[in-house]
């Protein structure tokens, strides 16, 4: 007499989106065999099954963005210029990098993009997705406004500093004022741009103030639409008809792909994670999260609100950004603090 075993269940482990999106299994995920591709099957190696595949990679990318939509923003630093750049993603993308480079001078703007030039910088954390799209919005516009139209006092240089810089040794004797202008200017065609494009101090300001703004004025809730016209409501509910049709595809092919990622004995899902259960009971839903790469750049602000968290980045040798470090203490810093003071380590 044979006995029946119980059946065991898989177990079931959530993956954060954000993350796999870098995964090569991502940006060339496996197409099942017998796919109709330009109105056959192809093989592997042929060039419609590679151009069908990375074209699946993009949709399939796009498809896990939207699970966390505007709740992250991750900064980059150029190794280099220190310039900044504002993402959605952990990963940098070539077209919106270069579309946030602007133009100073000769050799400032980058042919492509190269990874091994920017860094992990920082990275916001919300929990309402409006409250993120308007704090990137802001970041963008901060920081362009700041290099179409610099403040003189970032760009001034002194008479006596462009003159002594340049001309070492014609310092001593007397120079003539056209001389001093002359040099004065060939410095400031050099080293303006540089000055111009060197974000890092300013971006950390920027995003403190975009924060005080939003705990001010309260930006997250939505204010009264006023009177729209019948025609406006047709487009309105047409708008989020299509909407809704494009969420659909996407959860569906993310629902594909976590099946693809199962086995018998695990179970993945994809879905929104926080980074470990204590984190979750110290960060509250009205709060927000910065995790530094430095935890020191967090000085540049003049201060910081009172609903602002900040933790640490994980150390990690490529362009991607990491999740939080896994310290005793998730939090560094939760109250508002000035720039003099010193941000200290967890004891």
């Amino acid at each position: 007499m044979t006995s029946i075993q119980p059946v065991q269940k898989p177990i079931q482990k959530v993956l954060d989106p954000t993350k796999i999106a870098t995964w090569e299994l991502v940006r060339r995920p496996l197409i099942p065999r017998g796919t109709v591709i330009q109105g056959r099957a192809r093989t592997p190696g042929s060039n419609a099954y590679k151009s069908f595949q990375w074209k699946e990679g993009g949709r399939l990318r796009k498809a896990l963005n939207r699970i966390t939509h505007g709740k992250n923003i991750f900064a980059y630093n150029n190794i280099r210029t220190n310039q900044v750049v504002y993402s959605l993603t952990r990963y940098l993308e070539k077209s919106n990098v270069l579309l946030q480079l602007l133009y100073h001078g000769k050799k400032t703007v980058p042919a492509t993009l190269r990874k091994d030039m920017w860094v992990p910088f920082y990275s916001v954390h919300f929990n309402d997705p409006k409250l993120g799209l308007q704090a990137y919005r802001l970041l963008r516009e901060f920081s362009l406004r700041r290099q179409l139209s610099p403040p003189k006092e970032l760009i001034a240089i002194p008479k006596e500093y462009a003159f002594s810089k340049w001309r070492p040794k014609d310092s001593e004797r007397k120079v003539s004022d056209k001389v001093i202008a002359k040099e004065r200017k060939k410095l400031v065609k050099k080293v303006r741009a540089r000055l111009v494009m060197n974000q890092k101090a300013t971006s950390v300001a920027d995003i403190a103030a975009v924060l005080a703004i939003q705990e001010e004025n309260d930006l997250g809730e939505d204010g009264k639409t006023g009177y729209l016209s019948r025609t406006a409501r047709k487009r309105r509910r047409e708008a989020r008809r299509k909407e809704q049709e494009v969420a659909e595809r996407a959860a569906e092919r993310v629902e594909n792909f976590s099946k693809l990622l199962s086995t018998p004995a695990v179970e993945y899902k994809v879905e929104e994670v926080r980074e470990d259960e204590a984190e979750a009971t110290q960060i509250e839903s009205n709060e927000i999260k910065i995790l530094w790469a430095d935890v020191y750049d967090a000085q540049y602000a003049q201060s910081w609100p009172g609903t602002v968290r900040h933790g640490e980045l994980a150390r990690r040798h490529d362009h991607v950004m990491s999740g939080q470090k896994q310290i005793a203490n998730a939090v560094l810093a939760n109250d508002a603090f000035m720039a003099e003071k010193a941000l200290k380590s967890p004891a």
